[in-house]
């Protein structure tokens, strides 16, 4: 995702608050997590260290949330809830990471 706010320098959960609104409701598009691998000299080692997941919300583009841990996604187009959403801007380009996810109901 492209965004263009103040720097900051790395994680923090202010950048992630003013971009998700939390007063919106979040959807779930991933139907699994998909596996991370860590990368050593630019070849992937097998070694798993963080899942990702899609999600989205009106006004914003589609966005990618990383998980240090294996999740269980919800179904299909349920409303969630983050747990310790945070973001970074690197290079005019905007990542999510959250330790986990709530499912609405």
């Amino acid at each position: 995702m492209k965004f263009n706010p103040k720097r900051h320098s790395g994680y923090s959960s202010s950048l992630a608050n003013s971009i998700v609104d939390k007063d919106k409701p979040v959807y779930s598009i991933s139907n699994e997590p998909t596996p991370q691998q860590k990368f050593e000299n630019k070849k992937p080692t097998g070694e798993i260290i963080a899942y990702k997941s899609w999600f989205t919300q009106s006004g914003l583009p589609p966005f990618e949330v990383k998980f240090t841990k294996e999740m269980r996604l919800p179904t299909y187009l349920s409303v969630v809830e983050f747990v310790n959403l945070q973001a970074v801007e690197v290079s005019y380009n905007v990542y999510f990471k959250a330790d986990d996810i709530k499912e609405v109901k």
